[in-house]
């Protein structure tokens, strides 16, 4: 399978008027084709069948290069996987997107795939944590939405404690920014360690987290029982 028999194959399924709807809600100037998530997971799902990693990466590359909204969810889904044997290749791709993200649903769904990464080799998250001071907000929100897999730990180990602190401690640096997307990032870290670890969402809303906007807050205590 090669980039240009993928894009084909996307553009096959091309539907102008959810395209239409895709761009003007995703507020992008790239070009849209409309196919749905679920759809485009299900093409990545079938083009990875027999491919090596090396070639995983290759055309996962091309479409991302391509510039294609669909074409770049493409990219991100089929490096979304739990085990990848050899995978040093798949994080620096992935990593190297990250500069270039500039909206949430690309971003996102790279995100979930650069996740997988991080949890198969924590110690990649010294390099995420350069990312926490970059100009480039995207960049800065990536770090979070990364590490999320460490808020969502029921029975974690004292590695994983530590890595939550760690986390905790980017966030904290985070809640003077005045981004909405920055803001509603550590909201959503936060909403989503409260369901595991109550305790240290109270102790940062009541220390660092008393910072955020009210919405933010909010938001984070969702699931904090009164």
């Amino acid at each position: 399978m090669t980039p240009e028999a993928a894009i084909a194959a996307l553009r096959a399924e091309a539907d102008p008027v959810r395209a239409a709807g895709a761009a003007a809600y995703h507020k992008t100037r790239r070009e849209v084709l409309g196919l749905r998530v679920p759809r485009i997971t299900e093409l990545a799902t079938e083009w990875r069948q027999g491919l090596s990693v090396a070639e995983r990466v290759a055309l996962a590359d091309g479409l991302w290069r391509s510039d294609i909204h669909d074409a770049r969810l493409a990219a991100a889904k089929l490096l979304t996987q739990a085990r990848i044997a050899g995978d040093g290749p798949v994080w620096r791709l992935i990593a190297s997107w990250v500069p270039q993200f500039d909206g949430w649903a690309i971003a996102d769904h790279a995100s979930d795939a650069g996740a997988r990464r991080l949890v198969a080799d924590p110690a990649r998250l010294d390099e995420v944590e350069g990312w926490t001071t970059s100009p480039h907000m995207w960049t800065r929100r990536a770090a979070l939405v990364m590490t999320l897999p460490w808020t969502r730990l029921n029975h974690p180990t004292d590695q994983d404690r530590a890595i939550r602190a760690r986390v905790l401690g980017w966030a904290a640096t985070y809640v003077d920014d005045r981004d909405w997307f920055i803001q509603k990032c550590v909201a959503w870290w936060l909403r989503d360690l409260s369901k595991h670890d109550a305790a240290s969402t109270r102790a940062f809303l009541a220390g660092p987290g008393t910072r955020l906007k009210p919405f933010a807050r909010k938001e984070a205590a969702k699931y904090l029982a009164a």
